[in-house]
C-alpha cells in the first residue's frame, strides 16, 4: 500500500483544523476573564499558526522548513493546552469555577483532536523526508555506505 500525499490529504487536515477551532473556541470562551488575554490567546495564536503554516506548507514546493516549523508550533499548542488543564481552567463555565465539572472531558476532548492532528502532520513530514531521500536516490546524491 503506498501513501498518497494528495490535495486530498492535506484538505482533510484543513477540515480537521477547523473542526478543531469551533471546539476549541468552545472552551476557550468558558475560561476566566483573568485568562483571557495571556493564556487563552496564545493558544489561539498557536492554533492560527498552525492553520497558517498548514496552507504555507501546501503551497511550497520545498517543505521541509515550513512542515518542520508546523511541528514545533503544533507541539507548542499542545502544551499550552496542557499547561492550560494543569491550572484547571477547563473547569470553568461561564468564567466561574463549576463545582461539577473539573473539565477532564473537554481536555481529553481536545487532547484526542491535538493528537489526531499531531499524528497527520507527522504523517506529511514522515512523507516529505521519505520522498526527498527518493529524490536524492534517483539523482545519484544518495550517501554511500561505508562497508565494515
Amino acid at each position: 500500500m503506498t501513501i498518497k500525499t494528495s490535495i486530498h490529504a492535506e484538505a482533510s487536515l484543513h477540515r480537521k483544523l477547523v473542526l478543531f477551532a469551533t471546539q476549541l473556541e468552545g472552551y476557550l470562551a468558558h475560561f476566566p476573564n483573568c485568562h483571557k488575554y495571556t493564556l487563552t490567546q496564545g493558544i489561539r495564536q498557536a492554533f492560527v499558526d498552525v492553520y497558517n503554516l498548514t496552507t504555507e506548507a501546501q503551497k511550497r514546493y520545498h517543505k521541509k522548513t515550513t512542515l518542520t516549523q508546523l511541528d514545533v508550533r503544533h507541539e507548542q499548542l499542545r502544551m499550552m493546552i496542557h499547561l492550560a488543564h494543569e491550572l484547571g481552567l477547563f473547569g470553568y463555565s461561564a468564567g466561574r469555577k463549576d463545582a461539577e465539572n473539573p473539565g477532564d472531558r473537554r481536555f481529553l476532548v481536545l487532547l484526542r483532536m491535538v493528537d489526531e492532528l499531531g499524528r497527520m502532520i507527522g504523517g506529511w513530514v514522515k512523507s516529505e523526508v521519505q520522498g526527498a531521500a527518493r529524490g536524492n536516490e534517483s539523482r545519484g546524491n544518495a550517501p554511500s555506505a561505508v562497508e565494515a
